[in-house]
């Protein structure tokens, strides 16, 4: 017998992804940027100065769909791209003053995720470091399976 879809972990994760970034979309909008570029900001927030590879690599996504909203990000003047003196075919992404200040008007994300969520801080916490382990479970079982 098929399992109803509400039994179905994908599909509760998927749409609380999606229901998350509905939550974020106002906000987001205000401030100018996508959730995908939100993500990358992000991103160079924990590491600055990453390639473009790297930063596809830490959100899971391709090179060639990092490279456009990047390029908007500095149009808008949140990154700088600066191509390697040593590897021309190397550029990296470093956060300018305004993409620093851009992510701390960010913090009112988490603020309106928490209070929306009806849990605590820590109930919160445990939950995102539960589906981090189950995320890297997963991973790390895809990439041995490939490598055989």
């Amino acid at each position: 017998m098929h399992r109803p879809l509400s039994e179905h972990i994908c599909f509760t994760l998927y749409a609380t992804s999606m229901t998350i970034t509905r939550t974020y979309k106002p906000m987001l909008d205000e401030l100018g940027i996508t959730y995908p570029q939100y993500l990358m900001l992000t991103t160079l927030a924990e590491n600055n100065g990453l390639t473009i590879g790297a930063i596809a690599g830490r959100l899971g996504l391709e090179s060639s769909t990092v490279t456009p909203p990047v390029k908007r990000l500095e149009q808008a003047g949140f990154v700088q791209r600066k191509r390697s003196t040593t590897d021309e075919r190397q550029v990296t992404v470093h956060l300018t003053a305004a993409g620093r200040s851009l992510l701390t008007k960010c913090k009112c994300l988490a603020d309106t995720l928490l209070e929306n969520s009806g849990m605590s801080e820590a109930q919160l916490a445990s939950l995102n470091r539960q589906i981090q382990k189950f995320h890297r479970v997963l991973s790390d079982r895809l990439d041995a399976a490939s490598k055989h």
